[in-house]
C-alpha cells in the first residue's frame, strides 16, 4: 500500500447504537458525576474543619502584623474609576458628541426613523451613563461651566419621550437633596443654573405629553415631582415661582383625574400641600383655579368609604390638610362656604367613617375668627349642632388608625363651640346656648369635667418648667401641654353663664363647690387668654374681643 491510499483510507463507520443504549449510558455518567461531587464536597468539609476560624487566626496574628494589615486597608484604594475632572470632561464631551449627532440624523432623515435610531440609543446610553456624575457633587460648578445643564434640559422637549424620561431620571439623581447638601457650593451653581434656565416650566411642558399608563412614564411623572420637592426644600422661593409657571393647575388636574389609586396621585397630593404650606399667594391662587371645590369633589368619595390601603389614606390626610391651609386665606372661606363644604363636613361626622378626624380639622379652621362668622351661623341653620354636640359629649374612644389623639379631638371640638359662641348672632346663637341647658345641664357637668382634666395636666407642666427658662418658650409649652383646650373650654364656661339663663351660673358654681375649687382659677386663665390673643384678624378686632373677654370675666 502506497503513501497516496494510506492517506486517502477511511475506516468504516460503525453502527450507531440504539437509543436506549444512549440513556443507560447517561444515566451511568450522571451517576458517577454525582459521586465524584459527593466526595468532593466531603473533602472539602474536611478540609473547613481543620482550617482555624477567624477569630483563632486573628488571636495568632502578632500586634505588628495587625497594624500593617490595618495600614495596608486604609492605604488600599477602590477598585473602578475615580471621578476627576478629566473624567468628567470625557463623559460631557461624548454625551455632546453623541447629542449633536442624533439632532443631525433627525434633521437629515426626518421620516425615517430606522436611520436615526442608532444614534438614539447612544445617547439613551450616555444618558445612563451620565448618573454618576451624581457622585461627585463638589464637580457641579464644572457641570454649569462646560454648559451640560442648557443641554440637558433641551432634551426634555426631545421628541422621543424615552430621551426625555432618561433625562429627568438624570436631573432627579443630580438634585438629590441628601448629595447636594454634600457641596453647599456645588448645589447653589447647579440650583441657579437650573433656575435660569427655566426648569420647572419645561418640566411642567415635558408634564403634559407623558402618557402615565406606560410604566417608565409613569416613573418619569414621579422624577419630575421629585425634581421640584428636591428644588422647594433647598429653597422655598421656588414654591410660588413653580405654583404661577402652571405646577398648580397641572396637580389639581392629576387629582380630579378619574383613575385608580396610584403612587403618582399620592405623591401629586404630597406636592401640593407643599406648596400650600405658609405661602399666601399660592392658597389664593388655588382659589382662583376653583381649587377648593377640587378638593371637596376628591374628598366627597371618603364621605362613605374609608380609605382601601395605608397608601390612600395618606392622600386623603393630605387632601384634608390642602383644604386646611387653603382655608386660612379669607376668599377660600367663602368658597368652601359657597361649595357646601360644611355640608360634606356635617355629613362626614355624622357618618362616623375614618374621614371624621379630618372634617373636624376642617371644621375648625373654616369657622375660627372674625372671618369664620358666615361659616359658623350656616352651620347652625344645617342643624350642625345635632352633631357637634354627640363629640362634645363623648371623645371617641376607639379612634380608628389613632390619626387623632382624644386630646385633638377634644381641642378641635371645643374650638368649634368656642367659635360659634364668639360669631353667631339672633337666633342661631339663643339655638346654641340653649343647648347647655338640656337634659338637666349635662354639658355644663361636661365643660367642667373636660376644665378639671386640662387644669391637671397644666398644672402638672407648670411644676416642671424650670424657672429660668424662656418665659415665651414656657407658654408655648404650657400651650401644648393642654393649656389652650383649657383656655377654650373656660371661654365656653364665661360665654355661656353671661348669656344664658341664671340656671348654667348656679350649675358651674356647685360643681366647683363640690370639688372644692374656686372661680378665681378660670378668671385667671381668661385674663391670661385676653393677654395672649393669637394674631388672626386685625388689631381692631383684636381689641374688642379683649375688651369682650375682660368683661365676661368682670361679670363671671
Amino acid at each position: 500500500m502506497d503513501i497516496g491510499e494510506l492517506l486517502d483510507y477511511k475506516p468504516p463507520q460503525a453502527l450507531k447504537r440504539p437509543l436506549e443504549e444512549d440513556e443507560e449510558i447517561t444515566t451511568e455518567k450522571q451517576r458517577k458525576m454525582k459521586r465524584l461531587a459527593r466526595a468532593k464536597a466531603n473533602k472539602m468539609s474536611k478540609q473547613a474543619a481543620s482550617v482555624p476560624s477567624l477569630a483563632q487566626t486573628l488571636d495568632q496574628i502578632s500586634e505588628e502584623e495587625r497594624q500593617e494589615i490595618i495600614k495596608f486597608v486604609e492605604t488600599e484604594q477602590t477598585q473602578g474609576e475615580v471621578i476627576d475632572e478629566t473624567t468628567i470632561k470625557k463623559i460631557i464631551l461624548s454625551f455632546e458628541k453623541r447629542s449633536l449627532k442624533n439632532r443631525e440624523m433627525r434633521i437629515k432623515f426626518p421620516d425615517a426613523p430606522e436611520k436615526f435610531m442608532e444614534s438614539e440609543v447612544e445617547l439613551h446610553e450616555i444618558l445612563q451613563e451620565m448618573r454618576v456624575l451624581s457622585t461627585a457633587p463638589d464637580y457641579y460648578p464644572l457641570l454649569v461651566k462646560l454648559h451640560v445643564i442648557s443641554s440637558l434640559l433641551e432634551l426634555l422637549s426631545h421628541d422621543n419621550s424615552d430621551i426625555a424620561v432618561a433625562t429627568v431620571e438624570l436631573l432627579q439623581e443630580l438634585t438629590d437633596v441628601d448629595i447636594l447638601h454634600e457641596s453647599e457650593e456645588g448645589a447653589e451653581a447647579l440650583i441657579d443654573s437650573l433656575l435660569e434656565h427655566q426648569i420647572v416650566a419645561l418640566l411642567i411642558q415635558n408634564l403634559d405629553r407623558l402618557d402615565e399608563t406606560v410604566k417608565e412614564e409613569a416613573d418619569g411623572v414621579h422624577n419630575t415631582l421629585s425634581i421640584i420637592e428636591n428644588l422647594t426644600e433647598l429653597r422655598s422661593d421656588i414654591a410660588t415661582e413653580a405654583a404661577k409657571q402652571g405646577l398648580l393647575q397641572w396637580l389639581l388636574k392629576r387629582l380630579k383625574l378619574k383613575a385608580p389609586f396610584d403612587a403618582n396621585k399620592l405623591y401629586a397630593s404630597e406636592l401640593l400641600s407643599i406648596l400650600l404650606q405658609d405661602n399666601e399667594k399660592n392658597r389664593i391662587l388655588l382659589g382662583e383655579l376653583d381649587g377648593i371645590d377640587a378638593l371637596l369633589q376628591q374628598l366627597a368619595f371618603y364621605k362613605r368609604h374609608d380609605p382601601a390601603t395605608a397608601e390612600e389614606h395618606e392622600l386623603m390626610e393630605n387632601l384634608f390638610d390642602c383644604l386646611c391651609s387653603a382655608l386660612m386665606v379669607v376668599p377660600n372661606r367663602d368658597r368652601f362656604l359657597k361649595g357646601e363644604g360644611l355640608q360634606l363636613m356635617n355629613l362626614m361626622l355624622r357618618e362616623k367613617k375614618t374621614s371624621r378626624n379630618g372634617s373636624l380639622k376642617v371644621l375648625d379652621y373654616a369657622m375660627s375668627g372674625p372671618h369664620g362668622r358666615d361659616n359658623c351661623n350656616k352651620f347652625v341653620d344645617i342643624l350642625g349642632l345635632r352633631t357637634i354636640f354627640p363629640l362634645f359629649m363623648k371623645t371617641p374612644r376607639k379612634n380608628r388608625k389613632r390619626v387623632l389623639s382624644a386630646e385633638e379631638h377634644e381641642e378641635h371640638v371645643a374650638s368649634i363651640i368656642s367659635s360659634m359662641l364668639r360669631n353667631c348672632r339672633g337666633s342661631q346663637r339663643q339655638r346654641l346656648v340653649s343647648k347647655f341647658t338640656e337634659n338637666d345641664h349635662e354639658k355644663v357637668d361636661r365643660l367642667l369635667e373636660l376644665h378639671f382634666k386640662y387644669l391637671e395636666k397644666v398644672e402638672a407642666i407648670d411644676e416642671a418648667i424650670e424657672e429660668n427658662e424662656d418665659e415665651d418658650e414656657n407658654y408655648l409649652k404650657r400651650l401644648e401641654g393642654g393649656l389652650f383646650t383649657l383656655q377654650l373650654v373656660d371661654y365656653i364656661i364665661v360665654e355661656v353663664c353671661a348669656a344664658g339663663p341664671t340656671s348654667i351660673k348656679q350649675r358651674v358654681m356647685q360643681i366647683l363647690n363640690l370639688r372644692s375649687a374656686s372661680l378665681k382659677t378660670i378668671r385667671h386663665i381668661m385674663r391670661e387668654y385676653a393677654g395672649n390673643l393669637g394674631e388672626e384678624g386685625n388689631i381692631e378686632w383684636k381689641d374688642q374681643e379683649q375688651q369682650h373677654i375682660l368683661n365676661l370675666v368682670d361679670k363671671f
